[in-house]
């Protein structure tokens, strides 16, 4: 898929996932696709847990409970650490979404699904932690569900390109 294509495509799918595995070198590349993304000061201050084991699958289901978690084949669950500047300032943030972001426009080229679960990990980090033996001082972020969607994809509206698009200045 052409790299345009792959925005335009790109969609947070929050539907049921066809009972396909998602196979090992679909899911090497996806995981590249994090650790290619940018980086503050290049510090690298992502980590991810690839899950396809089915009772790990069930358990984080049972913690972010949706259509999408219940039956993805495949999550990728995306971990911060701290690690500040000499300035004293941390990019974990904005590392993570990077990664996020080159994750689900993997999932999406590839012919996948997914969804950015960050409001939900929010609520039970600790849990998806202990389940997944996270290091001391590793957060977990986001889970991202994929698979091969059931539905077809739709990416929702944006507002319009005149409220968000400035020349110069606004």
């Amino acid at each position: 898929m052409e790299l345009f294509e792959t925005f335009a495509k790109r969609g947070s799918y929050r539907d049921e996932f066809l009972p396909e595995p998602v196979p090992a070198e679909d899911l090497e590349r996806i995981l590249t696709a994090g650790l290619l993304a940018p980086s503050g000061m290049n510090y690298q201050t992502t980590s991810f847990v690839m899950v396809t084991d089915p009772s790990l699958l069930s358990a984080l289901a049972g913690l972010i409970q949706t259509k999408a978690m219940a039956t993805a084949p495949a999550m990728a669950v995306l971990f911060s650490s701290s690690h500040p500047s000499p300035a004293g300032m941390s990019f974990e943030i904005e590392d993570y979404a990077a990664a996020a972001e080159n994750i689900l426009l993997a999932v999406t080229a590839l012919g996948y699904a997914g969804v950015w679960t960050d409001g939900q990990t929010r609520r039970c980090h600790e849990q998806i932690e202990a389940l997944l033996n996270a290091p001391a001082g590793f957060t977990a972020r986001a889970v991202i569900p994929f698979g091969r969607p059931k539905k077809d994809v739709v990416q929702n509206t944006r507002r319009p390109r005149e409220e968000r698009v400035f020349r110069n200045r606004f």
